[in-house]
Order: C-alpha cells, then sequence, then structure tokens
C-alpha cells in the first residue's frame, strides 16, 4: 500500500460519492498528533474545514491496492468531534446514475481498515495499529 496526498486544488476531482467512514478512532490526543505529523509530510490539507467539530480532512489516492471493480481506491484521515476518522470508497463504487452500490470487496472493509492503520502508524510513527474503535 503507497498513498498518494491529494492536494486542495484537486480534492473535488478525486472524492467520489462513494467515500465512507471505515472506523473512528477514540484515543486523548492522537487527533492533534496525527494532523500535526500530516501537516509536516504533506502540507495543507486537501480541505478547508467548515466545522467546529472537524478540522482537518487528508485524502489520498491509494496505489498498490485492489479495489476492483472501481478504478481508484481513495481514502480520507480527518477529525470529526475529537476522534480521528478513516474513511474510504473502499468495497464501494459508484453505477452509471453515480450512486454508491457496493462492491464484492465489502465485506472485507474490516481488513483494509487495519492494513490502512498499520500503514498509517509506520508512515507517520503514531500508535494507531492498536488504538480503540468506535
Amino acid at each position: 500500500m503507497q498513498l498518494e496526498f491529494v492536494p486542495v486544488e484537486e480534492f473535488y476531482f478525486a472524492l467520489t460519492l462513494a467515500v465512507r467512514t471505515l472506523e473512528e478512532i477514540s484515543q486523548p490526543g492522537l487527533v492533534e498528533q496525527v494532523r500535526s505529523r500530516l501537516q509536516e509530510k504533506c502540507g495543507q490539507s486537501s480541505t478547508v474545514a467548515a466545522a467546529q467539530q472537524n478540522n482537518f480532512n487528508y485524502v489520498f489516492r491509494v496505489q498498490g491496492y485492489d479495489n476492483s471493480p472501481a478504478a481508484q481506491l481513495i481514502v480520507s484521515v480527518s477529525d470529526w468531534q475529537n476522534k480521528l476518522r478513516l474513511s474510504s470508497d473502499y468495497g464501494w463504487t459508484l453505477d452509471k446514475d453515480r450512486k454508491p452500490v457496493r462492491t464484492e470487496r465489502f465485506t472485507q472493509r474490516a481488513e483494509f481498515a487495519q492494513a490502512l492503520r498499520v500503514y498509517l502508524q509506520e508512515w507517520l510513527q503514531l500508535p494507531l495499529a492498536d488504538a480503540a474503535v468506535s
């Protein structure tokens, strides 16, 4: 798995209507640590947050992870109400009417979420793999 940051200028072209929450991680101080590391590594977040309960949203294209039949795989790392939210379109695709539909990979979303946490833990050097999920 490899993550490619999507800057704010490309955000709307990359994000799909199929992106859904994978999990939320509730651990004191983790949101600020992740925000700080992502800002160091990527600069400004992919979107400017418009709500008090949300301060950042970093969007990435995922390389090297199969999400067929979808043409691409998107991951979002954001905060929501003091929790770290991991979202993705893994296991979803858009039909001809641009409505989200589940693919055969939908049942593997938990495994993808764990692989994403392990990747982020190594990349950001933060304790994510065993953090409490809600």
